[in-house]
């Protein structure tokens, strides 16, 4: 086992929920084996025709990674870790909210125009089909994350670079969705929420409140400035807890552990659903590491 490749308890954990192989056609070439062929690229952020020869043929690494994200295989699996964790009560359902920006290679542009993007958080719109927002420093990616109080990723969604934090709010809020090991309707909404200043805006603290979601956000200047000039009429503060929102850097640690791999921390992929697929795969690493460091003695 090299740097980087999946652990035998990793594995253990995972293969059971791989899809299973039936006997028509060529034989899949072993898992195991392609996977870690993945995480070589997704860690490098080298081409896919650069992956070395012990992994087997690029072709195939690529096309598991393609149809495991289309057939939502990467996401399933993610779930499966948060669920069992879940299940005995280890997440702790105080999360966290924010985003971070990801340079667009030029690789990244020019994918088609024309066709339905895959991914379950892809939402197409007329500017920003693949999620590339341009600014002043070329072509950007925003990826929006929410962690639980042990800064594990809960949800991702990524959106143009140029998208304001608080407009993807909502968009990021649906997917979060945490199944129950016994059946029934998902968990989606947390305890509590934190968030930074981008957050502070009456339309998001209404709709956490409407839904039962204590919100950890500190006001802006400007807002707190216009309610001291209302007077009796600028309404009362927000209750702010500014010992929980000391947590809210677990968010920020969570993403310089995702872009350590650094076909996240720049983007390569032309389709905004390859790219989540790959910070898909990053977050189920991290999932998997907390499992280890977690079953030591």
């Amino acid at each position: 086992m090299r740097r980087g490749e999946l652990t035998d308890k990793a594995w253990q954990r995972i293969e059971p929920l791989l899809p299973a192989t039936d006997a028509r056609g060529r034989p899949w070439r072993d898992h195991r084996q392609v996977i870690d062929g993945i995480l070589w690229r997704l860690r490098t952020g080298s081409p896919w025709r650069d992956i070395p020869e012990r992994y087997g043929p690029w072709q195939t690494c690529y096309e598991r990674f393609k149809r495991w994200d289309e057939d939502g295989t990467w996401a399933r699996l993610l779930e499966q870790m948060q669920v069992k964790d879940d299940s005995v009560g280890n997440v702790e359902w105080t999360v966290s909210i924010d985003s971070t920006i990801a340079r667009a290679h030029q690789h990244a542009a020019g994918a088609r125009k024309k066709g339905m993007a895959a991914g379950r958080s892809i939402r197409r719109t007329r500017k920003s089909g693949q999620a590339l927002g341009r600014s002043r420093g070329g072509l950007t990616t925003k990826l929006h994350l929410i962690t639980e109080a042990r800064g594990l990723p809960m949800a991702l969604h990524v959106t143009g670079g140029n998208v304001v934090d608080c407009t993807a709010f909502e968009a990021v809020m649906a997917t979060l969705r945490i199944g129950r090991p016994t059946g029934g309707r998902p968990r989606t909404r947390p305890d509590v929420l934190l968030g930074d200043k981008g957050y502070s805006s009456r339309q998001i603290r209404t709709y956490l409140r409407r839904r039962g979601i204590k919100a950890v956000i500190p006001e802006r200047r400007d807002q707190l400035a216009n309610r001291v000039r209302k007077g009796n009429q600028g309404g009362r503060p927000y209750a702010f807890d500014a010992e929980a929102y000391k947590q809210r850097n677990l968010v920020e640690r969570c993403f310089g552990k995702l872009k350590q791999w650094r076909a996240i921390a720049t983007r390569f992929d032309k389709l905004a659903s390859r790219y989540l697929a790959g910070a898909t795969i990053a977050s189920l690493m991290l999932w998997l590491r907390h499992a280890e460091l977690s079953d030591r003695p």
